[in-house]
């Protein structure tokens, strides 16, 4: 249901919440988190301990640690972990989860994205932005957030290219591995939506891209126009 103008809300029906089910893209398939996944995703995060500099756990010690890790947050409703699947390797390379998750707000937040130095950068590492978003805004929630470190340059120009509209920073919000964490709010609505679904849906299209992989239009040119705000950048 799109915001009437007015504000007026009596007519709008809380959506159900997100079920575990895999999501299926043309080049990722996210799936419900599960111990299966763990020796795959053990492997690939082991080739930098960087990917875990702005997560509040990790770098693990071992397969064993991480796996025991895994098993703790596979099946959870909230957050709902997911392994993302490259689907050209068949390999898991990543996860991140639905959280936050309120019905009656209608808001959903993607969050404890951490993926493998193999998989950022990619095709499919976008598209399951792409996925949870078609997710959300299908079963009828009204916001989908993106947060993070205030510092994290990288993350913050991410979701302004995946057409997060930057909402301001939240200061001295939490203390993360002995840091102070100020904490960078992103977010689109299901208006948003309207205009970034087609933006994302001509990116991803394989004719946008040519034998080499090499993009012909930025996803961040195609979604600006969507976004409502724009990030000043850290320190700005």
């Amino acid at each position: 249901m799109r915001e009437d103008p007015s504000g007026d809300l009596s007519g709008w029906v809380p959506p159900p919440r997100p079920a575990a089910r895999a999501l299926e893209g043309r080049y990722v398939r996210l799936e419900p988190l599960a111990a299966g996944h763990g020796a795959a995703l053990d492997a690939a995060n082991r080739a930098d301990d960087a990917i875990w500099t702005w997560l509040p756990y990790g770098p693990f010690a071992d397969a064993a640690v991480y796996g025991a890790w895994l098993e703790q947050v596979a099946g959870r409703e909230d957050p709902m972990f997911f392994a993302l699947l490259d689907r050209a390797s068949g390999l898991a390379g990543g996860v991140a989860s639905l959280m936050r998750i309120s019905p009656e707000a209608g808001s959903i937040e993607v969050g404890h994205i951490c993926l493998s130095r193999a998989m950022q950068r990619t095709r499919a590492a976008s598209e399951m932005v792409f996925l949870f978003a078609r997710e959300v805004f299908g079963l009828g929630y009204r916001r989908f957030e993106w947060k993070c470190d205030a510092a994290n340059g990288p993350s913050r120009r991410a979701a302004q290219r995946f057409g997060f509209s930057f909402e301001g920073v939240f200061r001295q919000h939490m203390v993360v591995k002995g840091r102070n964490r100020d904490t960078a709010w992103f977010a689109m609505t299901d208006g948003d939506w309207a205009c970034l679904r087609p933006a994302w849906e001509a990116w991803l299209a394989p004719a946008n891209f040519d034998a080499e992989g090499r993009q012909k239009r930025r996803l961040g040119a195609l979604t600006a126009p969507c976004r409502v705000s724009s990030d000043p950048g850290p320190g700005a």
